[in-house]
C-alpha cells in the first residue's frame, strides 16, 4: 500500500463521508503525513498497514524532540485515529497501533474572557456613523449573543435568521446544524445593519443569502473578522489579546456564572461532548462558596 495512494482516499473519505472542512482535511492529511516522513526519515519504508503501536509511540516521542507541544502531539495523534478509523473500514488494514497509545499530558489552559464590563467597553468603541461600523457592531452583538464560531458568523444566513422567534439556525462543524438563540440586542443591531447598509451594497453573486458582507459585496474572511476585533479591542483600551473565540468563551462563561444548565450551554455551542462544555466552569472560588452556603442543605 502506498502512501500517496492512501492518503488521498482518506482525503476523499473526510471530504465525503465526514463532510469536514477544507481547513480539518488539510490538518489531518497533514498529521497523517507527519508519520510517512518520520518512517522515510528514520529508514523504516513501513507502509500504513505495517505500522506498529511501538513506531506511533517512537513517532510521538520524535515529535517531541523536535520541539513540537503536547497539544500538537495529541492533535497529530487525533489525526492518526482518525486515519486508522478509515483503514479499518475500508479492510485496508486489519488492526489499529493507536489503539493502545495514550495521549500526551495536557495542562487544562483555561479560555481567556472578557468581562462584561469589557464586552460593553469594546462594543461601546464602535463608530456607528459609518457603515462598517454599524456592520461590525451587529457582528460583535451576535458573536456575543450566539456563542457562535468565526466560521459560522460569516457564514451566517439570510435564510437562516427567525427574528420573531428569537432563534438563528446554525451550520457548524461536519455540516451539523443547530438552532441558538440570539438577543434582543444583537437582532436589533443585525436589523439595523441589513436595513441601513447591506440594502444598499451591490451584492456578489454567491453572496446574496450571506448576513455579513465587505464594502465589495461579497463575503467576509476570517482574518478580516480577527482583524475587527483587534482594532476594537486597541480602540476600547482591552489589553487582553482576544480573537472572535474570546467571544464565543466569554458567552459560555457568562451564562454558567449566571446558573446556566450546562446540557443548555452544550446545545448552544454545539459541542458534540460535554466534556469540551466543562471547560468553562471555572467559576471563582467565591461564587462556588456562596452556593454551598445558599443550596448545601448542612451549610
Amino acid at each position: 500500500m502506498h502512501w500517496h495512494v492512501v492518503l488521498k482516499q482518506f482525503e476523499g473519505y473526510l471530504r465525503l463521508e465526514k463532510s469536514l472542512s477544507g481547513h480539518s482535511i488539510e490538518a489531518y492529511v497533514r498529521d497523517v503525513d507527519k508519520l510517512r516522513q518520520f518512517l522515510e526519515i528514520n529508514k523504516l519504508p513501513a507502509g500504513p498497514e505495517k505500522v506498529t503501536t511501538r513506531l506511533i509511540r517512537d513517532f510521538l516521542a520524535w515529535l517531541g524532540e523536535l520541539g513540537l507541544s503536547a497539544v500538537s502531539q495529541a492533535r497529530t495523534l487525533s489525526g492518526l485515529r482518525a486515519f486508522y478509523k478509515f483503514l479499518l473500514i475500508e479492510d485496508l488494514a486489519v488492526q489499529d497501533p493507536t489503539d493502545t497509545v495514550e495521549s500526551p499530558k495536557l495542562g487544562r489552559k483555561l479560555p481567556d474572557t472578557l468581562s462584561y464590563e469589557e464586552v460593553e467597553s469594546l462594543l461601546s468603541a464602535i463608530d456607528m456613523s459609518t457603515p462598517e461600523g454599524t456592520r461590525n457592531r451587529a457582528m460583535l452583538e451576535v458573536l456575543y449573543s450566539s456563542g457562535l464560531r468565526v466560521s459560522e458568523l460569516i457564514g451566517l444566513r439570510l435564510s437562516n435568521l427567525y427574528p420573531d422567534e428569537g432563534f438563528v439556525r446554525v451550520l457548524g462543524k461536519g455540516s451539523k446544524e443547530r438552532l441558538v438563540p440570539i438577543g434582543r440586542d444583537a437582532l436589533k443591531h443585525v436589523a439595523i445593519y441589513l436595513s441601513a447598509i447591506r440594502c444598499h451594497l451591490d451584492v456578489q453573486k454567491g453572496s446574496e443569502d450571506i448576513v455579513f458582507l465587505n464594502r465589495r459585496g461579497g463575503a467576509l474572511s476570517r482574518v478580516m473578522v480577527f482583524n475587527i476585533i483587534k482594532d476594537t479591542a486597541a480602540k476600547a483600551g482591552v489589553r487582553k489579546t482576544i480573537s472572535p473565540h474570546t467571544f464565543r468563551h466569554s458567552f459560555a462563561t457568562h451564562l454558567i456564572e449566571g446558573g446556566a444548565d450546562l446540557r443548555a450551554v452544550q446545545e448552544m455551542l454545539g459541542h458534540e461532548s460535554i466534556t469540551t462544555t466543562e471547560i468553562y466552569t471555572h467559576l471563582d472560588r467565591d461564587y462556588l462558596r456562596q452556593v454551598i452556603t445558599a443550596f448545601h442543605p448542612r451549610s
